[in-house]
């Protein structure tokens, strides 16, 4: 061909002599067939983009996909695309390409892009910091992703799609897929996509390992606050990733995790300096040396500590107690190897002259020994819960409350060595700071047989719960009304040793007026109860926002007894399981003016007719049935 034109073909590119005289001249015009021609024009290179097969007389193209493409020269085109819209709509197209637009890091985005976006956006920043703040949670961007929604396909599409308003700031996921979940690659494509992410939280995610959260550690190094629970997968190597990578933690949340041990949150102590709140529960390899690395090395920030379910010793009680300067709250729970001298040694350490709330639930080592110096050791206590200890007696109970001068909240849960004299005794002590007592499930705490001395009344009393003590009777109730004058909320349910004759003298003796009270389970309670209510209080019953009485005797008079008070502004109404029948509608109906909740479950005089009745005209009152 070179030598038919004159051309030597040293070069890959014709030099731009026209091989015609006239370029014009039809003759330029190749004829394929009849149904196609070609036109060479001069001066240029013939193109063609693909193949073209000849078949008889036609010419066909054959259509190539970008999909031949690799993923390295893809990966280059998308990290080339001018903007977050154009790479959210190339996302659209396939899972390749939502992969690959997911694993673009923010420094690989073309840098043209990245200067005139940095220049240009600035310009708007503080209009979108208006829209964010009313549309979204907490300031920022947030995702829940639950069940069979948490894969990694999801992560990777609300990272490419979040990336225009800088990412997501709060991520949570809650379960996952259970054939295609969340894995460590759903994780990456979060740590290259979403850089400002601050709120990491994942439940029951089997699948995700070191690598996943090792990236998080590197591309999100604002994150504050992490949560893993039943991750089983992930080892210490993550944890001090975290801790090196991400400094302004300050909530660390580990719970049921079989290979994190002391390592991880000694590391996480040493690296973050504002580390305030840690809770570890359940994970065996934790021992002493973890925490009283943790506790020691956080002692000037640490304020939130939870311990429940781990193979610690009295020793780190001991570091506690002394090191535990700014920790106002303390959880310990299930801790089976901390005795007697634990607690003692942790009160007398004088670290805790902070502490404002205390929960110990199933630890044997709780005696009146050490709750005692624990009362001593702690001034500014103010809220006490102990939950299922069984070694706790009357004296223990008594020796805290006259220690612990600032007490306003005590609750106890299956403490079956307490009894009525713990109880009232307790009260007695801290009568002029205690606020709300709550007693659940205490077997011990039976009814006085004759009536105790006098006893000085308890004026800052507000709130009482006696649930579920099958001992508890009217003697005890005559008492409390006795002595618990300013009594606001009242819950005694499930006491079935009660009766109309215990239950009336305590409420006539509520000066300040009764807001929410609850007699569920009280099944020897009748309408004359509710009847006092209505007839004690009088005026005070506009205060009245919440009664329940389910399962008890309750029956029509006493519904007509609380329609007839003028002033009630009952707003919570529960009769689950009363013998109350038609004849209450008009009384309900009158009690629906203010109602926004009624429970009518089990009520089996109650016709189908007037419920569906009731539904109608108290349109904006919640009925369940």
């Amino acid at each position: 061909m070179s030598k038919v034109y004159g051309f030597p073909g040293k070069r890959d590119f014709f030099r731009g002599d026209s091989i015609c005289s006239n370029p014009k001249e039809p003759s330029l015009f190749l004829s394929l067939g009849r149904r196609v021609d070609v036109y060479f024009p001069p001066n240029k290179k013939s193109r063609v983009s693909a193949p073209i097969v000849f078949r008889e007389n036609l010419v066909e193209p054959k259509v190539v996909s970008v999909e031949v493409l690799p993923d390295e020269c893809l990966f280059e085109i998308l990290r080339r695309l001018p903007g977050n819209q154009e790479r959210s709509a190339c996302a659209c197209v396939s899972k390749r390409w939502l992969n690959l637009l997911s694993n673009i890091r923010r420094d690989e985005l073309n840098a043209d892009e990245v200067v005139l976006r940095t220049v240009g956006e600035t310009v708007k920043e503080e209009e979108k910091e208006e829209t964010q703040t009313e549309s979204e949670s907490d300031g920022y961007l947030s995702r829940i992703l639950e069940g069979k929604k948490a894969t990694d396909t999801r992560l990777a599409a609300i990272s490419v799609g979040t990336a225009a308003r800088g990412g997501l700031g709060k991520l949570l996921v809650r379960g996952s897929n259970t054939t295609r979940g969340v894995t460590d690659i759903g994780l990456r494509a979060v740590a290259r996509g979403c850089p400002n992410l601050q709120v990491l939280s994942l439940w029951n995610v089997p699948c995700i390992g070191d690598e996943g959260l090792v990236e998080i550690a590197k591309g999100c190094p604002h994150l504050e606050k992490l949560d893993i629970r039943h991750c089983h997968s992930i080892t210490d190597r993550c944890l001090v990733a975290l801790a090196k990578g991400c400094p302004n933690l300050t909530e660390v949340t580990i719970e049921s995790c079989r290979k994190v041990s002391n390592e991880g949150l000694q590391t996480l102590a040493k690296c973050c300096l504002n580390l305030k709140s840690v809770s570890v529960k359940d994970c065996p390899l934790v021992g002493d040396q973890g925490i009283a690395g943790l506790v020691s090395n956080a002692s000037f920030v640490l304020t939130k500590l939870k311990l429940q379910g781990l193979n610690v010793t009295d020793l780190s009680l001991a570091v506690i107690g002394h090191y535990g300067k700014q920790v106002t709250e303390l959880v310990l729970e299930n801790l089976s190897n901390v005795s007697e001298r634990g607690f003692w040694v942790m009160g007398n350490g004088h670290g805790l002259q902070k502490l404002r709330s205390l929960s110990v639930s199933s630890c044997q080592g709780v005696t009146d020994l050490g709750f005692d110096s624990i009362a001593k050791g702690c001034p500014n206590l103010k809220q006490l819960s102990v939950r299922r200890c069984s070694v706790l007696s009357d004296n223990g109970l008594v020796s805290f409350a006259k220690s612990a001068v600032s007490l306003e909240k005590l609750h106890l849960e299956e403490c079956h060595r307490v009894t009525q004299y713990g109880l009232f005794g307790s009260i007695i002590s801290s009568r002029e700071t205690l606020k709300t007592l709550s007693v659940v499930n205490c077997f011990g705490v039976k009814d006085f047989d004759s009536s105790p001395p006098v006893v000085p009344s308890c004026e800052s009393l507000r709130s009482l719960s006696i649930k579920n003590c099958p001992g508890f009777g009217d003697s005890n109730l005559v008492i409390l009304g006795k002595i618990c004058p300013r009594l606001q909320n009242l819950d005694l349910s499930g006491l079935c040793g009660i009766t109309d004759s215990g239950l009336l003298p305590l409420s006539e003796s509520c000066e300040d007026g009764l807001t929410r009270v609850n007699i569920s389970g009280c099944v020897n309670l009748t309408d004359e109860a509710v009847t006092a209510l209505c007839r004690n209080h009088g005026w005070g019953l506009e205060l009245l926002n919440d009664l329940d009485v389910s399962n008890s005797a309750v029956s029509d008079l006493g519904m007509a007894a609380l329609s007839r008070g003028d002033h009630l502004n009952l707003q919570i109404l529960s009769v689950a399981g009363c013998h109350i029948s038609d004849k209450s509608l008009p009384a309900l109906k009158k009690l629906g003016k203010s109602l926004v909740g009624l429970n009518l479950q089990h009520c089996n005089g109650i016709s189908r007719r007037s419920v569906n009745r009731l539904v109608e005209q108290l349109w904006k009152c919640d009925i369940l049935y």
